[in-house]
């Protein structure tokens, strides 16, 4: 027999596998997502010095003069926020539930994407000019930073976060039901990312935040104005 010329059925062998391992491929890539209720197996970027597990999600307390944000106006670079991650697949729906009683200028909470420390939007409620705004703030090298008054109740707000193909999608409720959009934006390309609550107070210690209602799943897929 010749090493050059194997028989034909080994030949036949080998192009089956050869087609099979791409459908097999293909079969894994399409398995669904699960579906994730809990922060449980979340990990903490710059922990607060007082958290609890709460009402089946957590009650953190923040530490003094912590905060997000790179460069843009102010110069500086802070990465000392609190920031609670799941991870993620390459694209996802996660929605968030914050109760918090904001007092001092710049006390927020919400929810954060990261990728890592030059890639992240964080979005929720801020207080800034004396009063609670709808705030967020989208990070690819520099800070850009938007706001609008929120006519809601500040203390009790939901806020939803899709990402798929390159685009970011923002979206708050007064009631966990209806989704007005806060924002649309290009956003990196990632296989997988970290999404959880976020809260920081730059100029304080103190803010006691309640997150619940947490839940990751993947990309609604939802029209741009369906609301839902």
């Amino acid at each position: 027999m010749s090493l050059q010329h194997p028989p034909r059925r080994m030949v036949m062998g080998l192009g089956a596998a050869a087609l099979a391992a791409p459908v097999l491929a293909r079969a894994a890539a399409a398995a669904p997502q699960p579906l994730v209720t809990s922060l449980s197996g979340g990990t903490w970027l710059n922990a607060p010095k007082t958290w609890r597990a709460a009402d089946g999600g957590i009650e953190a307390v923040t530490d003094n003069g912590t905060d997000f944000w790179r460069e843009t106006h102010y110069g500086f670079t802070r990465d000392s926020g609190h920031f609670l991650g799941v991870r993620t697949a390459d694209a996802f729906t996660a929605q968030l539930r914050i109760r918090g009683d904001y007092d001092k200028l710049y006390d927020q909470a919400g929810i954060m994407v990261r990728l890592d420390e030059q890639r992240w939007v964080k979005a929720g409620i801020e207080l800034s000019d004396g009063r609670a705004m709808l705030s967020s703030v989208l990070t690819d090298g520099k800070s850009d930073w938007a706001t609008g008054p929120y006519e809601a109740d500040p203390k009790d707000f939901w806020m939803r976060a899709t990402v798929a193909k390159g685009v970011l999608r923002l979206q708050v409720s007064a009631d966990g039901k209806t989704w007005p959009l806060v924002r649309l934006a290009p956003f990196p390309v990632a296989s997988s990312y970290l999404v959880g609550p976020m809260t920081c107070t730059p100029e304080r210690a103190g803010l006691k935040v309640l997150f619940t209602d947490f839940r990751l799943s993947p990309p609604l897929g939802k029209d741009l104005h369906d609301l839902t």
